[in-house]
């Protein structure tokens, strides 16, 4: 199996699908795979990924950075699901959004556009807040899925509000720091040749190597709780070893088994996508972890190539790093993700 899947990416690299990827598979507590395929880098000249190259995560800051704090608040009882926004932030209760709680902006079910292009009017980020606070709401809240960015850049404002601190510091103090996660934050400073390059940046006539890819996130000078972090994959394993032991790393608790479970809920059984808390869980179509990972499974993906899936039916996770939009924005990662997740799943 380890052999195919090191081919199977080999493919998609020579097809040039991807620039290049990083795999980690563990089974049963034991990494079975871990290795690096193609380049970080293809333009201007081709660089080797390697294994610990630094990827810029996209959207799996959700699921890293900010499920995990916001799953603290609800342990120390800063917070409850239930708390609607406007308490923590009033001037997010205007043009509808009185009664969006905590649960809808995680279950992405506030009702919130999905995005806006705020960076092409230059705003930072309290501007950008501003703005969302005076947004007008796609849905009626609590009856449909609307991926929204903007619901976790709201998450990270209260965040922020509670516990008085910047988020980029307080998850770096609360989760990477005790899980040794140490090449994982926002507006990394390590040198250039250690990053996976993301896209080509007119505004810089160069494509962006630790700077965040996602746009909005940049006006809002690399942190927000959608997208903005780095991070390596034996980082990530940390992290997701310590997802899989219920909260444990190395014998010290990091988040309660009650906090992990119901993260893992599905709060969405209206929609054709489920969502648990932060995580995508296993759909009905067009799943990302593929057609044999178990109804259980949870996990999530980020734009510029990137994901994350657990099946505890098998105590399995698999963690894919690419950084696809190298070659701009096409599609091919949506079906190589599924087949990935087969091809492995059916050897286990």
């Amino acid at each position: 199996m380890k052999t195919k899947v090191v081919d199977f990416l080999q493919k998609e690299v020579d097809l040039k699908h991807i620039p290049g990827a990083v795999i980690h598979i563990s089974y049963q507590k034991q990494v079975i795979l871990q290795e690096a395929i193609g380049y970080r880098r293809v333009f201007p000249e081709k660089e080797p990924m390697e294994l610990d190259t630094v990827f810029d995560l996209a959207s799996l800051t959700k699921v890293v950075a900010t499920l995990p704090v916001t799953l603290k608040l609800l342990e120390n009882g800063d917070i409850r699901l239930d708390d609607p926004v406007s308490y923590f932030i009033p001037s997010f209760g205007q043009n509808g959004k009185e009664s969006i709680t905590i649960r809808h902006l995680l279950t992405h079910t506030s009702g919130l556009p999905a995005h806006k292009q705020y960076y092409l009017e230059n705003l930072n980020a309290e501007q950008i807040f501003t703005k969302i606070c005076q947004q007008e709401l796609e849905a009626p809240i609590g009856q449909k899925v609307i991926y929204s960015d903007l619901g976790l850049i709201t998450l990270y404002r209260v965040i922020e509000t509670i516990t008085s601190e910047k988020f980029d510091k307080y998850v770096k103090q609360e989760i990477f720091e005790p899980l040794g996660m140490i090449d994982t934050g926002f507006n990394p400073t390590f040198p250039k040749q250690r990053f996976a390059a993301t896209e080509y940046s007119e505004k810089l006539q160069d494509y962006k190597c630790g700077i965040v890819h996602d746009e909005n996130t940049e006006s809002m000078g690399g942190v927000s709780g959608h997208a903005g972090l780095f991070s390596t994959i034996s980082d990530l394993a940390k992290f997701a070893s310590m997802i899989e032991n219920h909260g444990v790393y190395q014998g010290k608790r990091m988040l309660s088994e009650p906090a992990l479970r119901l993260a893992r809920k599905n709060f969405t059984p209206f929609d054709q996508e489920y969502r648990g808390l932060g995580w995508i869980l296993k759909s009905p179509v067009n799943s990302s972890c593929g057609d044999f990972f178990s109804p259980f499974s949870y996990g999530h993906t980020g734009f510029t190539g990137t994901s994350i899936w657990f099946d505890p039916e098998i105590d399995l996770h698999v963690i894919l790093l690419t950084n696809r939009v190298h070659f701009g924005r096409q599609d091919h990662i949506l079906r190589i993700r599924p087949r990935l997740h087969n091809m492995i799943r059916a050897h286990l």
